[in-house]
């Protein structure tokens, strides 16, 4: 030991243990906290703790390295001196607060997602408006700064009264004394940024035991790193034309027809166009609502009142899926109607403009294009996704504008049309006011409307209106759900008195579930979304149990609506497909996944795939001999998706 930290290293020795100490705690709740979601063996505990462990080791490396080689190269003559003092006490000190409030984050974090640092936790990097108030909103952020302080301080007087300072000021150590620990941490932080991988320490098929043998600050610049992942370097591939001749035949149903174009998926869809219809469509597209919060599917708290009860004078789909885990990843199935991609969704990558979308169909049928949302679309690149593709924006509108290149209109909700704002945007009932505003202007101008809403308070802080539900606002998520559901029905209540109600469409649908979390690769359970139509002319209410996605919703109201249109669309008319090819396309930031009937296929980022049968009841996986030919379909959806983003075949102009 005295070799690895001689006396001139002494308080880095303390530093390191500190660290390894506190991630050992944080393991340990993690485990605790996550108990009855794994299935407990002796052998896995003693792997997940050796396993964060080693991460934990490589983690403080990048932090020793530094402070090694400052106490390597420091001249010996003014050990303990002043500058000596103040750059090693500043350092410590700020050393230890980042590894404090980096673990109370890393609970904050956990509590949320079930999850160690991710694309999202890198996400809110550029967000800090929302993100800020958010946390401030949810928990008691002068309390919490409080304490990250004092326990810093606590942490320094420890190793006060240690002598871990005085040793490191007051010894005789020479270069050569030195040199042998800064090697060491040096080779360690070599070892770990040539050849250490964040997938090394996903050795479980339970993905809890996974994330906790994770060391949080890896994670984090793991996924900073990989935020965007080319599929053909990550993912198992297959010839491009296979992948593309599967593909054309996976898109298409018997009434369409494929255009001879080789790497393409372009289609016409054909339906009994003279009979077509123009109906107003307004999409609600609820923040995390998972299908679970309803009584239909099975809840007792009756939170979701209003939408029961409209689910039975509507279409439902009672077997719809989420493409993944973020209202971007909801935008960009909705919007695009495409597998979910590899990495960041489309929303957040560059060249997004001019897409062939839900919205380039409605233009093309006559149709004005708004896209609604209560905070900023500055968040999560918003505004640019759906004004580079044609929308008009209304939003609260604090930051950054548009680009000039996009020839939209973009309106504000001021100040005076707000009775309830919170960290995410204004409460759902004055987004809905200002939709009903806007949708009477569009009326005005006997132009039909395609409305987007994105609505924002069913999401932590849980926070709205006082008086409206019987549970206090800032409670529960179960508070958040039931004022949702309550603006849902004024809304629609406030819609029937207006002149276009009899013709408008409402498209009711989550973005994502409340949680993804689970045991396994893909946790299928927590993408189970409800998607309702309403006021659908000429249609009788009924429930649709074939399996949905979500990618799938907009071609299927296009078939209602009897249109005719070329499509490069990878979602179908679920109305026109036969038992056998139901289907749900599902993955999240690494893991892509087919899902067909109790059958699922998940492809992973270093070329693995996974074949699994999924028990519904107890939500779990099952490992399968692999199939080839269930293989050869799910890389053909992903692998020609992102071809076509890559290339340019996404967008308009490429007809």
């Amino acid at each position: 030991m005295n070799t690895l930290f001689p006396k001139r290293f002494s308080l880095l020795k303390t530093y390191v243990l500190t660290f390894l100490s506190i991630s050992l705690v944080i393991r340990l709740i993690f485990f605790f906290w996550s108990f009855s979601e794994i299935d407990f063996n002796i052998l896995h505990l003693i792997r997940v703790f050796i396993t964060g462990f080693f991460f934990d080791l490589g983690v403080i490396s990048f932090f020793a390295v530094p402070f090694a080689l400052y106490l390597l190269l420091f001249p010996k003559r003014f050990y303990g001196s002043l500058i000596d003092k103040m750059v090693i006490y500043f350092s410590y000190f700020l050393g230890i607060l980042i590894f404090v409030f980096t673990f109370f984050a890393e609970i904050t974090f956990w509590e949320e997602f079930k999850r160690r640092f991710n694309f999202i936790a890198v996400d809110y990097l550029v967000y800090t408006y929302e993100v800020v108030e958010n946390i401030n909103q949810s928990y008691p952020l002068p309390l919490l700064i409080s304490g990250v302080v004092i326990i810093t301080l606590i942490l320094v007087f420890i190793a006060k009264k240690l002598h871990a300072f005085k040793d490191t000021f007051k010894n005789n150590d020479d270069f050569k004394v030195k040199l042998i620990p800064t090697l060491f941490w040096i080779a360690i932080m070599i070892i770990f940024s040539l050849f250490i991988t964040n997938k090394d320490a996903e050795w479980s098929t339970n993905r809890y035991e996974n994330e906790i043998s994770k060391s949080g600050i890896y994670s984090f610049f793991a996924a900073y790193r990989n935020n965007e992942l080319k599929y053909d370097e990550f993912y198992k591939t297959q010839n491009i034309d296979t992948s593309f001749a599967k593909a054309k035949k996976l898109v298409v149903t018997k009434q369409d027809s494929i255009y001879p174009i080789k790497r393409s998926i372009k289609h016409l869809v054909r339906n009994t166009d003279s009979l077509q219809q123009k109906p107003n469509v307004i999409l609600i597209c609820i923040e995390s609502m998972s299908a679970s919060f309803m009584q239909r599917f099975g809840n007792t708290k009756k939170i979701t009142p209003y939408l029961d009860k409209l689910s039975n004078e509507s279409i439902l789909f009672t077997n719809a899926f989420a493409t993944g885990t973020r209202t971007i990843r909801g935008m960009e199935a909705i919007v695009l109607s495409v597998p979910p991609t590899a990495g960041r969704s489309i929303v957040k990558r560059p060249n997004n403009d001019n897409l062939f979308s839900i919205g380039e169909v409605f233009k093309q049928k006559g149709y004005s294009r708004t896209f609604f949302y209560g905070g900023d679309g500055y968040f999560d690149n918003m505004n640019q996704f759906f004004g580079g593709n044609g929308f008009d924006i209304v939003d609260r509108g604090r930051g950054f504008l548009l680009g000039d290149n996009f020839k939209v209109k973009r309106t504000n909700i001021n100040d005076d049309e707000v009775t309830f704002e919170n960290a995410w945007g204004v409460c759902d009932e004055n987004v809905y006011d200002k939709v009903i505003q806007q949708a009477n202007l569009s009326h005005q101008k006997n132009k039909p409307f395609f409305n987007f809403i994105m609505t924002t308070s069913n999401h932590r802080p849980y926070t709205y209106p006082e008086g409206k539900i019987d549970i206090p606002s800032g409670t529960s998520r179960s508070g958040a759900v039931k004022y949702t559901d309550y603006a849902i029905k004024k809304f629609i209540e406030k819609a029937k008195k207006q002149a276009w109600f009899k013709n408008t469409i409402f498209v009711i649908m989550a973005d994502h579930c409340a949680s993804s979390a689970g045991r396994s690769e893909l946790d299928i359970a927590n993408y189970h979304i409800p998607v309702i139509i309403y006021n659908l002319p000429n249609e009788n209410p009924k429930e649709i149990k074939k399996m949905t996605s979500q990618i799938d919703v907009f071609p299927t109201l296009f078939g209602y609506l009897n249109w005719t249109y070329d499509s490069k669309f990878y979602g179908r008319d679920i109305e026109k497909i036969e038992p056998k090819d139901e289907r749900a396309l599902i993955g999240n930031y690494q893991k892509l996944g087919l899902l067909k009937k109790d059958k699922v296929m998940v492809l992973g980022t270093v070329k693995t795939a996974h074949f699994y049968q999924w028990k519904k009841d107890k939500n779990t996986l099952k490992p399968l001999p692999m199939d080839t030919n269930f293989l050869t379909e799910t890389i053909s959806y992903y692998q020609t998706a992102d071809y076509l983003f890559r290339t340019g075949g996404m967008k308009i102009e490429n007809k």
